[in-house]
């Protein structure tokens, strides 16, 4: 079932997770435990996410050689054991870093055999270690190359000219930034590059982390002003522990207000900062919520214990 029509057919606004992952070597069961904990709240589609190699070069043999090292790995298969498991709608992120047009196209037909109909399309970060996005040679420099080709195979329309070619039938979600995306020079450029996504194909957009529903609101009003009609979903961090006021801008170029930080640094212990994150998170919720947002995404990270206080806390109010 395609998430928009999750979207279309939702009596109360929806709720959905992102989840990041294990490290190489380390179990899915975190995984598992994390879902189980978010389980009485009923996602309705649950993201995973995608991320580059690490790369080193080596001189070997008087030439130099191009050596992957650690990523995470298991996206596909994290979101095969999840449908599995579960019976929840899985959607797998794809990424333009690291992939040509060719290559793509394979995972996209593996991933229609495996019968995935939703995707989540981004461009990607740079691969640990480097500062800029390179594109693969024949691949893409931005999100909107990459709906385009899965909107063509949507089509039938394949790298090579196929007779009675099978269209596959994926519904593609793409990333919007409240704040902009971070190399935008602006953010009426950024709505500008957004609504290119969504008239090559894009169906609905999930938010960067917003941590202001003005930020929000201010966001939809001016993609709305541009045209893009496609349903707009807010992402939502839970922010517990004061590590997290450093790590969050700098990974995710966000800006976090006053009245969370200085609450969350002036806690002089643990649980009196989470409980201040838990908060406010939850009045954030309210107040999207006041804006008949159709979902609430909650970026997890493959943890879910503060994501399931703010649930609970909505549960209570039967706002979801």
């Amino acid at each position: 079932m395609h998430i928009t029509e999750h979207i279309a057919q939702r009596t109360k606004p929806l709720i959905s997770l992102e989840i990041t992952p294990p490290e190489k070597g380390h179990s899915i069961q975190g995984i598992f435990e994390t879902v189980d904990n978010l389980l009485p709240y009923h996602p309705s589609f649950i993201n995973v996410t995608y991320h580059q190699q690490s790369i080193v070069y080596e001189e070997r043999d008087g030439s130099i050689k191009k050596i992957p090292t650690r990523k995470k790995p298991g996206t596909v298969g994290i979101c095969a054991a999840l449908a599995n498991k579960y019976r929840i709608e899985t959607v797998p992120h794809l990424i333009c870093g690291g992939f040509n047009r060719y290559e793509t196209e394979d995972a996209l037909i593996d991933l229609q055999y495996l019968g995935f109909e939703n995707l989540f399309v981004i461009r990607g970060d740079p691969p640990p270690g480097f500062n800029e996005y390179a594109s693969e040679p024949d691949g893409y420099e931005y999100a909107a190359e990459l709906v385009e080709q899965i909107a063509g195979l949507n089509r039938g329309e394949y790298m090579e000219k196929l007779d009675d070619a099978i269209p596959t039938n994926f519904c593609v979600g793409v990333a919007g930034y409240p704040e902009k995306h971070y190399e935008a020079p602006n953010l009426a450029e950024d709505i500008k590059n957004l609504k290119v996504k969504v008239d090559r194909g894009a169906s609905y957009i999930i938010s960067q982390m917003v941590f202001s529903a003005g930020v929000f609101d201010n966001f939809t009003t001016l993609a709305r002003r541009e045209g893009i009609a496609v349903p707009i979903v807010p992402g939502v961090k839970v922010i517990t522990g004061e590590r997290q006021l450093a790590a969050i801008p700098r990974d995710f170029h966000v800006n976090l207000p006053d009245g969370l930080v200085s609450r969350i640094k002036g806690a002089k212990e643990n649980a009196v900062s989470r409980k201040a994150g838990i908060e406010f998170a939850v009045n954030l919720c309210l107040d999207l919520l006041e804006q008949k947002v159709p979902c609430l995404h909650f970026y997890t990270m493959g943890k879910g214990g503060g994501v399931a206080e703010v649930l609970r806390e909505l549960k209570s109010k039967k706002l979801i």
